[in-house]
């Protein structure tokens, strides 16, 4: 099995850090007003940031 991948649709991010916030491995962090993967090996696929993101801007997969 494949590690989870995390994409971020950078036109729907506004830049408000929830998922930032929400995850509990810190794989996100912000870069000025977007989010970006940052660790993406930390990822446990959890779906905090997915589940939490008012624009649905994130998308976890689990390959």
């Amino acid at each position: 099995m494949s590690s989870p991948r995390v994409e971020v649709i950078e036109r729907y991010c506004k830049g408000c850090s929830i998922c930032v916030e929400f995850c509990p491995t810190k794989v996100l962090e912000m870069d000025a007003f977007l989010v970006k993967v940052a660790k993406p090996e930390a990822c446990i696929a959890c779906m905090q940031c997915e589940l939490r993101c008012p624009d649905f801007a994130i998308k976890v997969f689990k390959d």
